[in-house]
């Protein structure tokens, strides 16, 4: 049976917006608040609708919507059972989370880091509540945390994510193989970075965690300065990465820089796309509920896939 999931313009709350989610000190209680708004909104669209497969039941917990009770099952046995479709059944889901020194840029309240873990809180927390076993991979030019997927890790991820620091060169070759190693069950796994690498290089890092079976999901970060670059005065542009300097007059390149980042992204899209991987820019001053919403959409489109 079909599967549609539409959005309304009203869906979300205040608390999405990066500015007031950097007030937060807790990330599970900013992770509870972006989840529980986004999909209250979502609830109260006129839009949304789900119509997917059946799959099983399970008994009935406490905060379940009641909705979901199967009464004829009841009838029968006088028991209380939840029916279960498609999109309610376990997954494995892994967060891979680039931290190289990139991401510590910011023009404004947060950096490509800050928006990064706040993120992957969200989806995290998101995918717990649907009783996913939830993992953790932070990586620059090599691993460096791993939580492996499980029904007991969200605070382990949360407390992960909370003390991640990015500093190091990164390079999604090396990390992402070893990836392949250590996640063998197939799951969902959602990548979020800059992609601060050629086109192909990202491709030929990514293909084989999608080669291995995994449904992979890719949330491409970029800071509004970065697509926009709105510098006016000239100056020394760093590389956050090599720390290399180039001395740079902005009103004359900006025309040639938005061409080739123009270029770049949808280079990316295209290639990524056409390998079956979800691909989704996120500027850093935008709410979160692009992100969510971008991501229940991929999920909805892998379990009709699967």
């Amino acid at each position: 049976m079909a599967s549609t999931l539409s959005r309304s313009s009203t869906s979300g709350t205040q608390f999405l917006d990066p500015a007031v989610l950097g007030r937060i000190g807790n990330l599970q209680l900013l992770a509870k608040t972006v989840v529980d708004g986004f999909l209250t909104g979502l609830h109260r669209s006129p839009y949304l609708g789900f119509s997917i497969e059946f799959a099983e039941h399970r008994p009935y917990m406490p905060g379940d919507d009641i909705r979901r009770i199967d009464w004829r099952l009841f009838a029968r046995t006088d028991r209380h059972y939840i029916k279960l479709f498609e999109a309610d059944t376990n997954a494995n889901f892994a967060v891979l989370l680039d931290v190289s020194a990139s991401m510590n840029y910011g023009s404004h309240t947060l950096t490509k880091l800050d928006y990064a873990r706040y993120l992957a809180a969200c989806l995290t927390y998101f995918s717990s509540q649907q009783r996913d076993r939830v993992g953790l991979v932070t990586f620059d030019h090599e691993i460096v945390d791993y939580v492996p997927p499980s029904m007991k890790h969200l605070d382990t991820v949360l407390h992960k994510l909370d003390v991640a620091d990015a500093g190091r060169p990164g390079a999604l070759g090396p990390p992402l193989l070893k990836i392949t190693e250590l996640l063998k069950r197939k799951g969902i796994l959602v990548i979020i970075s800059d992609l601060y690498e050629d086109p192909e290089a990202v491709l030929t890092a990514i293909g084989p965690i999608r080669a291995k079976g995994h449904d992979v999901i890719v949330f491409h970060l970029m800071d509004p300065a970065e697509i926009e670059f709105p510098f006016e005065e000239a100056s020394g542009f760093e590389d956050l990465e090599t720390h290399e300097q180039i001395p740079v007059i902005p009103a004359k390149l900006r025309d040639e820089y938005k061409a080739v980042i123009a270029k770049h992204l949808e280079t990316l899209k295209t290639r990524l796309t056409a390998n079956r991987i979800d691909y989704t820019l996120l500027d850093t001053s935008k709410p979160l509920d692009l992100a969510l919403f971008q991501y229940l959409l991929a999920r909805e489109r892998m379990s009709k896939a699967r």
